[in-house]
């Protein structure tokens, strides 16, 4: 767990009321909404949605990731993901190659168009979390980062460390 002893009024924070827990929740939620509401809209152009997002997100983080790499990262079923890849292929947003060692294998890579649209994503996503962390100053952004990693499960902060670079130092559950 993080040590909040450094911090003012970080000992009230061990005692959260139901209601201020609830009303983090409800948070969490609109604040993902609105995460998410500028780059559905690009999405919508190609009649994609916040599956065909997540692919092009983790395979530009991961140029050469494998299917089955994939499937981990996403927490998907194959036939969810097999539906996306499907789509994205077709449209030539993201190339399947054969593995170089495993001829069953496919890795993904993300193609020119692919790469365009995954970059307006983000500068979208970017542009909105560079605006709330400096409304709300790097104490609140070091909170906010610690508060997020302490909620992922043992194997999701495994992947969050292995995508990021990052080695968490929270308690997670």
């Amino acid at each position: 767990m993080a040590d909040n002893s450094g911090f003012q009024g970080g000992q009230a924070l061990l005692f959260l009321t139901d209601d201020q827990l609830r009303k983090g929740i409800e948070a969490m939620y609109f604040a993902y909404r609105g995460f998410t509401a500028d780059p559905n809209l690009i999405l919508l152009d190609y009649g994609y949605g916040r599956a065909h997002h997540r692919v092009l997100h983790f395979v530009h983080r991961r140029p050469g990731v494998t299917v089955n790499g994939l499937l981990a990262i996403l927490g998907i079923t194959k036939q969810s993901l097999n539906r996306v890849l499907r789509v994205l292929v077709d449209d030539a947003m993201v190339e399947s190659r054969v593995g170089p060692d495993d001829k069953r294998e496919r890795h993904l890579y993300l193609t020119t168009k692919g790469t365009a649209l995954e970059l307006e994503l983000a500068d979208v996503q970017t542009e909105r979390m560079r605006r709330a962390y400096r409304a709300a100053g790097p104490v609140a952004v070091a909170g906010f980062r610690t508060v997020l990693e302490a909620m992922m499960d043992a194997e999701e902060r495994r992947i969050y460390e292995s995508l990021t670079g990052v080695s968490s130092t929270s308690g997670g559950r």
